[in-house]
């Protein structure tokens, strides 16, 4: 690497790329007191996004955070999903609060990127953080003590920055990952996709979801915050897409927004796109990691995609925070890529058959999309039990560790690595919920039931504080055990499950694992 200038800034962790996975990094990292450092390469943030959903985990993130009420404010919430077929609706499957009970956000939100990540910026701003644009991340070199990367300002000169970590949230052309060398295995769907964010009229431009899938063609328009808006997000049907002409809306807008009844006003924005499914075969490389779509992309089907990016953020700042704080050793590290790995690798697998089935241009494929769906979803989704399992599925509230290196024990059906079950309290003295306490973003032990000493005495001598909610069977039911003792991770996963008769097992966690 050249000589070049030194920063002069202390920086313990670099961050390339702003999008939403670098921005909740480089937050949670300054809220914990991390001198952190953001850089982009392009000039402004993004003024257009397909990513449109904040599922209930994310929330509960930012609920930590304390921004969720910001966010949920400034989003609209996910009511319903509307199945057209053979130029009529044929089902309406009403969804609004699909997780009652099971978190705080039991609904899906509705909110684009590009104001999400508007709102994020601000946010870290207001904690002594701004994004550096547009800087350029050309190379780097790890070193014993550090990374070392090569950076490019806006002036065309170029400096050289030292880090403890620097961590690759650049996107799915990741640099970081490029000189890395991990690859990127995976492929592209043949289909060309377009997006359109507009204005118009029409039963379908009525704040929830329509989706229609005919013989040759397919539109799903989602609900916008604002009158009379929609995001649209079609398949270009094949003849179109022939050539390499630059497609308009013109050229699209057709048959189906007819037989839909709908009145294009006007388009803000206009957009063609392919859908890959790809993940890099590492998520780390020594000091330098991996998240976002650097690290993995896949179909759109079921807005996954910006919620796993912030959910790999969030699973690595608070490793990241403990380890250069000096409050664990390196190795606390080591748990990211299989832990985040994991998930991707599931993700990846379920999303690809989820964009093939809606995709499929074969005709068992269309009847059961077009016939059966719209026959069979609506009562199905009566059913408790299958309206807990989509929203579990979708909101992402199902991910869970047990197979970490950071998890251990079991008290009642809650193992360690599982997220922590959310119970509403709110009665006399109480907090609203047991999810209060994590806002702390540190380690802490939560009894459901009567603490039983030993495992006080033991997080006491460790400096872990100790949350006691009594007991009601509402708590039996999300699946904790009366008198159970559960150590939470900064995440809100637990790490460590038990009773009184495995206090021993506590104390050697707390010794050899928990900070």
């Amino acid at each position: 690497m050249p000589t070049l200038p030194e920063t002069q800034a202390d920086t313990q962790i670099l961050i390339a790329g702003a999008g939403p996975t670098g921005l909740v990094l480089a937050l949670w990292l300054a809220r914990r007191g991390v001198r952190v450092r953001i850089i982009d390469k392009v000039a402004e943030p993004g003024t257009t996004s397909r990513a449109l959903a904040v599922q209930a985990r994310t929330l509960e993130f930012y609920r930590q955070l304390g921004i969720a009420d910001t966010v949920v404010a400034a989003g609209i919430r996910f009511v319903a999903i509307n199945l057209w077929s053979r130029g009529r609706r044929q089902a309406r499957i009403p969804l609004g609060d699909l997780g009652i009970g099971e978190s705080p956000f039991p609904f899906i939100l509705i909110f684009p990127q590009d104001e999400h990540e508007q709102l994020l910026i601000r946010e870290l701003a207001a904690s002594g953080v701004t994004v550096e644009r547009p800087t350029e991340l050309l190379d780097f070199e790890e070193g014993d003590e550090g990374v070392t990367a090569r950076l490019r300002r806006a002036d065309g000169s170029e400096e050289r920055c030292t880090a403890e970590y620097l961590v690759g949230c650049d996107g799915a052309r990741s640099c970081v990952r490029e000189t890395l060398g991990t690859g990127f295995a995976g492929g592209t769907y043949a289909h060309l996709f377009y997006v359109a964010d507009v204005v118009g009229h029409g039963k379908p431009i009525n704040g929830e979801l329509h989706g229609v899938v005919e013989r040759d063609d397919f539109l799903a328009v989602f609900p916008m915050k604002g009158e009379h808006r929609g995001r649209f997000i079609g398949a270009v049907p094949p003849d179109a897409a022939q050539g390499n002409r630059t497609l308009t809306w013109d050229d699209l807008h057709g048959r189906i927004l007819e037989t839909m009844g709908i009145q294009v006003e006007r388009v803000n924005w206009f957009s063609t796109y392919h859908v890959h499914h790809r993940m890099a075969g590492r998520f780390r490389v020594g000091r330098v990691f991996l998240a976002g779509d650097a690290a993995h992309i896949h179909s759109p089907v079921g807005g996954q995609g910006m919620n796993t990016g912030i959910g790999d953020a969030v699973n690595l700042a608070w490793k990241l925070a403990a380890v250069v704080q000096g409050q664990s050793d390196a190795s606390l590290l080591d748990s990211y890529e299989p832990e985040r790995m994991a998930f991707a690798r599931r993700l990846v697998r379920t999303t690809d058959r989820g964009f093939i089935a809606v995709t499929s241009p074969r005709p068992m494929a269309r009847f059961i999309r077009s016939v059966l769906i719209p026959l069979l979803l609506p009562p199905l989704t009566r059913l408790a039990a299958v309206r807990l399992f989509m929203f579990r599925t979708v909101s992402q509230t199902m991910i869970r560790y047990r197979d970490s290196a950071l998890s251990s024990g079991s008290a009642g059906t809650v193992h360690g690595g599982d997220r922590l079950p959310w119970v509403a309290l709110g009665g006399a003295g109480e907090p609203a919920d047991n999810f209060l306490p994590l806002a702390s973003l540190q380690w802490q032990l939560h009894v459901y039931g009567i603490p039983p000493a030993p495992i006080l005495a033991a997080c006491t001598a460790h400096g872990i504080p100790v949350h006691t909610f009594g007991w009601r069977q509402a708590m039996s039911r999300s699946g904790l055990l009366q008198n159970g003792a559960y150590l939470i991770r900064p995440d809100g996963h637990v790490a460590w499950a038990g009773t009184l008769a495995t206090t021993g097992e506590l104390e050697h966690y707390l010794n050899s694992t928990a900070p």
